[in-house]
C-alpha cells in the first residue's frame, strides 16, 4: 500500500467567485465513514464508524455528527438505504447517543427540541393490502406490503408521535407504480420536518412529493403524479417553494417526455401554491444527467443550487442561469454484494454543503494536511465473478 495525495481530479470544476464557499460533507454509501471536504476537494475532517452506511450523515449545529447506519440482517429487504440504526458522534468520533430499530430506513430528522423523527417501515393489514392496486403481480415480500410511517422519539427512546402511511393512503387513487414491486406501497424516501411539525416527504412508488399533517393525519398538500419519477429530498426552501430531485425512473412517455422510459435526471422547484414549475435544472442532452436512484439537491445561502447525482458519486453546484461553478467525484469505488445493482460504485445518498460560519464548525480545526489517500492494488482475479469467466473459458 502506499500513501499518496490525490493527483487525480476530484474536482473537476471550480469558479470561486460564482461558488458558495464552504464544507461539502458525504458519506460513502460502501463505507468508510463520513468525510468533509473543502472547495479544492482536500479532506479536512472525518468520522470512522462502525456501522455500513445506511445513506448519509447531517451536521448538527452543536458540531456533532448524526448517521444512519445499517444493521446486518434487516427485515424488510429493500432497494435502497436499509437502516436500523441512528449513530450520534462528536467531532472526535466519540459516539454520544444510539438509537436501534430494524424497520428504520432512508432518512430522519434531529429537531430543535433534542427529539429525532424516523421514517420506518409498517406492514401493511391485509384488508387494505389487497386493495392497493399497481405494481407487479405476486412481487409481495412473503405476502405482505409494507408501508411507512414517521415516528418522533425522545433522547430517551419513548415514543410520542406516530404516524401510518396506510391509515392516510387510498388504495385506489396511490397506486404502485406497474413497473415497481408490491412489497412497497409507498417507498418513502424522505423526512424533511417543517417549522410547525408537519413532514415533507417523498413516495418514490407513487411518484409523489407531499406534506404531512402532524396534527390531523392527513394531507396538506400532495404533488408529482405525471410530472416526476421515482424523485428523492424534497426541502422547503425560505420563499416557500420547494426543490427536489426528480430521478426520472420508470417516467412514462408523454407529449413533453416523448422519450418514454428512456431515463433522465432533473432538479426542479416547484411553486405548492400554484403547483407549477419556477425553475429547473437538466443538461441539454438529456441523458448526460441520470442517476436512477438516490440522489439529492440542496439550495444555497447564494441562491446556488448543490446537486448530488448520487449513482456517479459526482457533487456538482450550479447558479440560477445554470451554469456549473463547482464539480466534485468522490474517489471512493467499493464492490457491492449480489443483488445489488450497484456492483463496483462510488454512490452516494446525499452531500451537504456547510458554509464556514456554520456553528457546528465554530473553532474547528480544518486541516487537510492530517490526510492522505492509500491507494491499494486490487487483486482482481480473486474475484469470484472473474473466477467464474476463467472457469467457463476452460482455465
Amino acid at each position: 500500500m502506499k500513501n499518496v495525495r490525490p493527483s487525480f481530479p476530484t474536482v473537476t470544476h471550480d469558479s470561486p467567485s460564482k461558488a458558495y464557499n464552504g464544507y461539502t460533507l458525504f458519506s460513502p454509501m460502501g463505507g468508510t465513514g463520513v468525510w468533509l471536504i473543502d472547495m479544492r476537494g482536500q479532506f479536512v475532517h472525518h468520522w470512522e464508524i462502525d456501522s455500513e452506511p445506511a445513506g448519509h450523515g447531517v451536521l448538527l449545529p452543536n458540531g456533532n455528527l448524526l448517521f444512519g447506519g445499517s444493521l446486518a440482517d434487516p427485515p424488510v429487504p429493500s432497494v435502497g438505504p436499509v437502516g436500523g440504526r441512528l449513530i450520534e458522534l462528536d467531532w472526535e468520533g466519540n459516539r454520544v447517543w444510539e438509537y436501534e430499530d430494524p424497520y428504520m430506513h432512508h432518512d430522519f430528522c434531529r429537531l430543535p427540541n433534542g427529539n429525532t423523527v424516523i421514517l420506518r417501515w409498517v406492514r401493511t393489514p391485509e384488508r387494505i393490502a389487497s386493495r392497493v392496486k399497481g405494481g407487479i403481480p405476486g412481487t409481495e415480500k412473503e405476502g405482505v406490503i409494507w408501508a411507512d410511517s414517521f415516528r418522533e422519539i425522545t433522547p430517551e427512546g419513548n415514543v410520542v408521535w406516530d404516524w401510518l402511511g396506510y391509515e392516510h393512503l387510498d388504495p385506489e387513487r396511490d397506486a404502485i407504480c406497474p413497473l415497481c414491486s408490491r412489497a412497497e406501497w409507498t417507498h418513502a424516501n424522505a423526512c424533511f420536518v417543517l417549522p410547525g411539525g408537519d413532514v415533507l416527504t417523498s413516495f418514490l412508488t407513487l411518484n409523489t412529493i407531499a406534506i404531512v399533517d402532524k396534527d390531523k393525519g392527513g394531507f396538506k398538500w400532495r404533488w408529482g403524479a405525471g410530472e416526476l419519477g421515482h424523485q428523492h429530498d424534497p426541502t422547503l426552501l425560505e420563499d416557500g417553494c420547494i426543490l427536489v430531485f426528480d430521478n426520472g425512473g420508470h417516467r412514462p412517455s408523454s407529449e413533453r417526455f416523448p422519450y418514454g422510459m428512456i431515463g433522465f435526471s432533473r432538479v426542479l422547484e416547484v411553486n405548492p401554491k400554484t403547483n407549477q414549475i419556477v425553475w429547473a435544472f437538466q443538461e441539454e442532452c438529456p441523458v448526460n444527467f441520470n442517476s436512477s436512484l438516490v440522489s439529492g439537491c440542496q439550495r444555497l445561502p447564494n441562491g446556488n443550487t448543490l446537486i448530488c447525482e448520487g449513482s456517479m458519486g459526482r457533487f456538482f453546484e450550479v447558479t440560477r442561469e445554470k451554469e456549473r461553478v463547482w464539480e466534485y467525484v468522490s474517489p471512493f469505488y467499493f464492490k457491492f454484494v449480489p443483488p445489488s445493482v450497484l456492483d463496483w460504485s462510488n454512490a452516494v445518498f446525499r452531500a451537504y454543503r456547510y458554509g464556514p460560519d456554520h456553528p457546528g464548525l465554530t473553532d474547528k480545526i480544518l486541516d487537510p494536511d492530517r490526510y492522505e489517500l492509500t491507494l491499494r492494488e486490487r487483486a482482481a482475479w480473486k474475484e469470484k465473478v472473474v473466477q467464474d469467466r476463467m472457469r467457463r473459458l476452460g482455465y
